[in-house]
């Protein structure tokens, strides 16, 4: 009984462990994500969203991965400044994490200028490598 209290307690403390490198690492995504919009830095896009990228902004407009990283990358979007105000996580299982996070937005795009606050929900799932990858984006203009 006391062997299976000290193994319970170590996978627990395993878990734990896990969960706050996996939350630092979705943290780091995130803020990769950021960086890369502002620098228009079409490798570091490449790596961080997936393939299968649905990526839908608060417009309605839909694009996968590469017509975002074109539009990022031409300047069609041209994102001066994102930040994130506040974030929360949920994780499902080991590979797939979800954020909603509140996030002030701004810069130009084919409308024109543009100064949001959005809500923004990402899909996050881990890769056999353990790197984490961006598979779904919606946001909602809130203001």
């Amino acid at each position: 009984m006391m062997i299976r209290r000290v193994l319970l307690t170590l996978a627990a403390c395993a878990v734990l462990g896990l969960a706050g490198d996996d939350e630092a690492g979705i943290r780091a995504a995130e803020k990769a994500w950021t960086t890369a919009i502002k620098a228009k830095d079409a490798r570091a896009l490449g790596k961080l969203l997936d393939d299968t990228l649905i990526y839908a902004h608060s417009t309605g407009i839909v694009d996968s991965k590469q017509d975002y990283i074109v539009k990022v990358t031409s300047g069609r979007q041209l994102y001066v400044g994102a930040e994130h105000e506040q974030m929360t996580m949920r994780f499902h299982g080991p590979s797939t994490a979800i954020v909603h996070a509140r996030m002030h937005m701004w810069g130009t795009n084919k409308a024109g200028k543009f100064d949001d606050i959005v809500m923004a929900m990402h899909t996050w799932v881990k890769g056999a490598r353990g790197a984490w990858r961006l598979v779904a984006h919606q946001t909602t203009k809130i203001k």
